[in-house]
């Protein structure tokens, strides 16, 4: 076995806890002389290895190389097997770190055909809309809950674009402009047979 000074078994041990085992930053009070000696003895024990940096990734940087790229630090499998770690268990660990760090890929929203909320999507794309009052009349449901289900699960949820308006005699009116239409409070002109529009 290995006799690690107090400060060689410091680095490794802070070393085997950090993602990459990235032995960087040395430990407090420990910089210049002192510091490139340690590292130097440690690399010619193959405790420590110097890679390129992922300047990307912030890794700390032992030196600069001179080419606007520099290098770090890295604990080694011997020097983890120094300090009781066994390199398979701390590359377990990374993994399993990684897996935890990665986002997981957002779930698309999907509408389940024939439910109360795919009723109300249908209301919401005719040429005329839905009032509260239609679809209280058509789901049950109290006023308080459409407006809840409009604002939540369909804007915000599912994203839809669903336009408001307020006209006599029918009060706010909802609408989906998806197929062209949306609440108008004056009337439709139909086109009379046999005029055409110029262009």
């Amino acid at each position: 076995m290995t006799n690690l000074t107090k400060t060689q078994s410091l680095i490794l041990t802070a070393g085997a806890q950090r993602a990459d085992n990235i032995a960087m930053p040395l430990p407090k009070g420990l910089h210049g002389a002192a510091a490139k000696k340690v590292v130097t003895m440690m690399i010619d024990r193959d405790l420590l290895e110097e890679v390129d940096a992922d300047l990307r990734k912030g890794d700390p940087l032992w030196r600069e190389t001179g080419d606007g790229h520099g290098t770090t630090l890295v604990v080694t499998d011997a020097g983890l097997l120094v300090i009781g770690i066994e390199p398979v268990v701390v590359k377990t660990m990374a993994a399993v770190r990684q897996h935890a760090a990665a986002a997981p890929a957002p779930k698309t929203p999907t509408m389940r055909a024939g439910t109360k909320q795919a009723r109300i999507i249908a209301l919401l794309q005719r040429p005329e809309g839905a009032s509260i009052k239609e679809i209280v009349e058509v789901t049950g449901w109290l006023p308080h809950s459409i407006r809840g289900l409009i604002s939540g699960a369909l804007k915000k949820k599912l994203g839809l674009p669903i336009n408001s308006e307020k006209q006599d005699g029918r009060g706010t009116v909802y609408s989906l402009p998806g197929d062209g239409s949306a609440p108008s409070s004056q009337p439709r002109e139909e086109p009379t047979q046999g005029v055409t529009s110029q262009q």
